[in-house]
């Protein structure tokens, strides 16, 4: 019987492959996906509800939500989304490439400006894998404590904007907000930091606008 060895270069290789294909689709379409990452509890599905509260009216969104085995997350943005596919891994750390590029061919999102990845909860796994996303945005919370960004920082240094969210929290928690940012700069000097609470609003137009220039320079990538 033939048996073949897959060693992880040929894994990581065919993972690589299927996301610059996931990376073309979307170009071709002008539609702009984003990876959300975050440890659970930092606060994604909340954020995410309110970001699609402010935006359903404007732009067609979809939203592919990561999660162990429930769709309670799924269910809770349905209402504000003209579709949200769910993917259950089953125990599985992360999302990967293959399964997003079988929804974008078979789920209609490229019908939509935007596709949000959330991904399983998770500051490890979830920053290794390329998905084909246009814009990766990591979350930290302040109820997480201040030491995140040293001892995870490939999920910081790799994105391209990180939201410090339960601001409002802030008063309350051992987190020094200045201390971080600074951290924050030095591993990615290109990284857009945003602190924001969606309970009191704070910063969160600051996110909803720096997200909207996004999409709106994807869809027109298209047209030039």
């Amino acid at each position: 019987m033939a048996m073949r060895i897959y060693l992880s270069k040929d894994l990581r290789e065919a993972s690589r492959l299927c996301a610059d294909d996931n990376r073309k689709t979307l170009a071709e379409q002008g539609v702009l996906m984003i990876n959300l990452m975050g440890s659970p509890g930092s606060g994604k599905t909340t954020l995410l509800e309110h970001t699609m509260r402010k935006l359903s009216g404007l732009y067609r969104i979809a939203v592919i939500e990561g999660d162990l085995y429930t769709a309670k997350d799924a269910e809770r943005l349905s209402p504000w989304c003209k579709q949200v596919t769910q993917i259950n891994t089953e125990g599985g750390c992360h999302l990967e490439a293959g399964s997003i590029g079988y929804l974008l061919k078979e789920e209609a999102l490229l019908d939509s400006e935007l596709v949000v990845i959330e991904n399983v909860g998770n500051l490890i796994c979830p920053a290794e894998f390329d998905l084909g996303e246009d814009i990766r945005v990591t979350q930290l919370s302040v109820t997480e404590g201040d030491d995140k960004p040293a001892k995870y920082p490939l999920v910081f240094k790799d994105a391209d904007c990180v939201l410090i969210t339960k601001l409002d929290l802030l008063p309350y928690c051992n987190f020094n907000l200045e201390r971080v940012i600074q951290e924050l700069q030095i591993i990615n000097q290109e990284l857009v930091i945003i602190p924001v609470s969606v309970y009191n609003g704070e910063g969160f137009d600051t996110w909803i606008n720096w997200l909207v220039k996004q999409i709106e320079a994807k869809k027109k990538s298209v047209l030039s």
